[in-house]
C-alpha cells in the first residue's frame, strides 16, 4: 500500500482529487487493496492517485464513483483535473508518466517522437494534422510539446532509446531547412550521451515492429505499461502478459536496427542531404502527441 502523504488538497486539482478519493475511500471503510480490487486496477495505483502521484482517468473515476456511491463526484473532479492539461486528453497521463519513469523506449516508424521533435517540425506537423487549429493554439501545442523535453535535463534518469524506421527521417514534415535542423538536434542529444538511437534501414524489410508508434516505460515502483499511439487517439497498455509481448519485439527491432554509431552516420548522413537542397519540401501526416 501506498503510505499517505501530508497533501495539501488546495496545491492542484490533481492534489484535490486525490485528498477526495481518500476521504471517500476511507469514508467507505475500505483499503486501497480492497477499492482497487472492485475497480479493477491495483491498490497501489489507487495509492498513487490519492497522493497525486498519478493523474487521475475517466473510466477509472467512472467505476469508482459506481463502487463509493458518490453520484458523479470523482467524474467531474477527473474532468477538472483533465482541463488543466497542456496535451490532449488521451496523452495527459501518458506525458505525466514520462515525467516517473526509469526508463522510456520508443519506436517511430513514419514520425518523429514528441520528445526529441524541434520546433519547427512540431509546428508543421500540428498544422498538417489539425488543419483547422487557430494560430494561438498551434503555439500553445507546440510549446507544451518542446516542454516535455526537459526530461533531458536530467543526466541520469529517465535513461530513453528510440529506434526510428529509416522513413522517419526522410519523411518531409517541414522544409528542408528544418529537416536537418531536426535531425542535428536527434544526433546532438545522442552524441551527447543523452539517449541513444537506432535505425531501422529500409533494406531491414518488414520486422517485428512495422507499422507501430509506441512507448515502452519502466518505472522503480511500478508495472512496466506500453502506449500505443495513432494520429489523434491513444491506448495506454498495462497488462503485464501484453507489455511483456512488446518487450519482446523491442528487443527483437534492436537486433534488426543498425548499431547506435552507423545510426548516427545515417542520420547525419540524410541531415546533410536536406541540406544540399534549397527548395521545400511538403508538410507531412502524423502523430499529434
Amino acid at each position: 500500500m501506498v503510505q499517505p502523504k501530508e497533501l495539501n488538497p488546495f496545491d492542484s486539482p490533481q492534489s484535490f482529487y486525490g485528498a477526495e478519493l481518500r476521504r471517500l475511500r476511507e469514508k467507505a471503510g475500505l483499503s486501497q487493496e480492497a477499492l482497487g480490487e472492485r475497480v479493477f486496477c491495483s491498490g497501489a495505483y489507487v495509492g498513487q492517485i490519492e497522493s497525486a502521484n498519478r493523474r487521475p482517468q475517466l473510466d477509472l473515476s467512472q467505476r469508482m464513483d459506481s463502487v463509493l456511491n458518490t453520484g458523479g463526484h470523482l467524474e467531474r473532479l477527473c474532468r477538472m483535473v483533465l482541463k488543466t492539461t497542456k496535451h490532449a486528453e488521451y496523452f495527459a497521463h501518458v506525458a505525466e508518466l514520462m515525467t516517473q519513469a526509469a526508463a522510456i523506449c520508443e519506436f517511430a516508424a513514419q514520425i518523429l517522437p514528441g520528445l526529441l521533435q524541434s520546433e519547427a517540425y512540431a509546428r508543421a506537423l500540428i498544422r498538417a494534422t489539425s488543419p483547422l487549429l487557430a494560430d494561438r493554439q498551434v503555439e500553445e501545442r507546440v510549446h507544451a510539446r518542446i516542454e516535455r523535453a526537459v526530461l533531458f535535463d536530467d543526466p541520469t534518469t529517465p535513461q530513453y532509446w528510440a529506434i526510428l524506421h529509416e522513413a522517419a527521417l526522410r519523411t518531409g514534415v517541414c522544409d528542408r531547412a528544418g529537416m536537418r535542423e531536426q535531425l542535428l538536434h536527434i544526433a546532438e542529444l545522442a552524441r551527447s550521451r543523452r539517449i541513444m538511437v537506432q535505425i531501422v534501414p529500409f533494406s531491414a524489410g518488414a520486422h517485428p515492429l512495422a507499422g507501430s508508434a509506441l512507448t515502452l516505460m519502466t518505472f522503480e515502483d511500478a508495472p512496466p505499461a506500453v502506449y500505443l499511439e495513432g494520429a489523434h487517439s491513444g491506448h495506454l497498455l498495462d497488462s503485464p502478459a501484453i507489455v511483456s509481448e512488446y518487450q519482446r519485439s523491442y528487443d527483437c527491432a534492436r537486433a534488426v536496427a543498425l548499431s547506435p554509431g552507423a545510426s548516427l552516420t545515417l542520420m547525419e548522413s540524410v541531415a546533410e542531404e536536406y541540406g544540399r537542397h534549397e527548395h521545400s519540401a511538403g508538410p507531412g501526416h502524423g502523430s499529434v502527441a
